[in-house]
């Protein structure tokens, strides 16, 4: 919980005493109205800090509210992942009553100041991946903000929620190099979230139980610009070109091929491409695009699910669900030549 004097949750009047302003001045500051000297902002911002201070909201208590408010931070809003996410999310909320607010922290140029006057407007949050550093997140627990986390490392009483990546990752890797591939590279940063370094952590695992080194990371964006800059990157190369590119999503691998296709390159015979999401574009491009499919409408709708059941008391154990993904052949991986299959990964 936050921490006033006497060990209750922090007040207005702790963090005016602590940072030794007017109640009035640290008003402004924490509302955001009138001026107030850039000094003043940063003592009330420093103490607010030291003392994990939330603002309470106007009647929190679920016996006077009429519906419950979630908040839901992302780190952008881009690409059909986020997409397929709120509308698992928002279509379980609204079934439900609740409403929800979205921070998007990609640009923000101070994301704690604004996820912490998030908290005092919403009975919890949901926070997906690297939205937020991790003092951040513990700043909000210490605060007693129900909070659920999606496609992140999980955290000692804290509910999260995610799906399998490694066992899928090595799967699907394993299928590569049974069909005589053996010079393959990673596409795609580990270091941009818990889920992506999972894939690599599958791929990497692949190559090791085959006595073969594992490459570094081509580190870049999961975006479409990093994946036509990568495959041009290749083409450019001077030596012998890898013979399969294993994408950290869909984007990526989509933007690749198209890249590769215009140059010449044929796809799978020179080079196999695979992605990773199973978005609609990756079932009608040619040659289709093996990928992993992963349930993020479901994803979307148990993060709202786990965040109301924490809200409302109807639980107080903290849960770690991992959702299946299922490993979608199609002709990029050459594996698998006119048809589609589908491997089911673990739990």
């Amino acid at each position: 919980m936050a921490s006033g004097p006497t060990g209750r949750p922090a007040t207005i009047y702790d963090v005016a005493a602590l940072a030794k302003l007017s109640i009035a001045t640290v008003s402004r500051v924490l509302q955001g109205t009138g001026p107030v000297s850039a000094k003043a902002r940063a003592r009330v911002d420093q103490a607010a800090q030291e003392l994990n201070y939330v603002p309470l909201r106007a009647a929190r208590s679920l016996a006077v509210q009429r519906h419950e408010a979630h908040g839901l931070v992302l780190p952008d809003l881009a690409g059909p992942f986020y997409g397929d996410l709120l509308m698992g999310y928002e279509r379980w909320a609204g079934e439900h009553g609740q409403s929800v607010i979205i921070t998007v922290t990609h640009g923000n140029p101070d994301p704690r100041r604004s996820v912490m006057d998030l908290a005092g407007r919403v009975d919890g949050i949901v926070v997906h991946g690297n939205a937020l550093e991790l003092a951040t997140i513990q700043a909000l627990q210490k605060a007693g903000v129900p909070l659920v986390l999606i496609a992140h490392p999980p955290i000692r009483s804290c509910d999260s929620v995610r799906t399998e990546s490694a066992a899928s990752a090595e799967a699907l890797t394993t299928r590569l190099l049974d069909h005589g591939r053996s010079s393959l590279l990673f596409v795609g940063d580990p270091s941009s979230g818990y889920d992506v370094t999972e894939r690599y952590a599958g791929f990497a695992k692949a190559l090791e139980a085959r006595g073969l080194q594992v490459p570094k990371a081509i580190q870049v964006p999961l975006t479409e610009e990093a994946g036509r800059a990568v495959a041009e990157q290749l083409l450019q190369a001077s030596g012998s070109r890898p013979d399969g590119l294993v994408c950290a999503n869909d984007e990526l691998a989509l933007a690749a091929m198209s890249v590769l296709a215009a140059n010449g390159v044929g796809v799978p015979d020179e080079v196999v491409v695979t992605g990773w999401d199973d978005v609609m574009a990756a079932r009608y491009v040619s040659p289709g695009l093996t990928t992993v499919r992963q349930p993020m409408a479901e994803l979307g709708r148990l993060a709202a699910q786990r965040l109301h059941e924490r809200v409302t008391g109807e639980r107080s154990r903290a849960r770690n669900d991992v959702l299946a993904t299922q490993v979608v052949l199609r002709d990029s991986c050459g594996t698998n030549r006119g048809m589609q299959k589908e491997l089911r990964s673990n739990r």
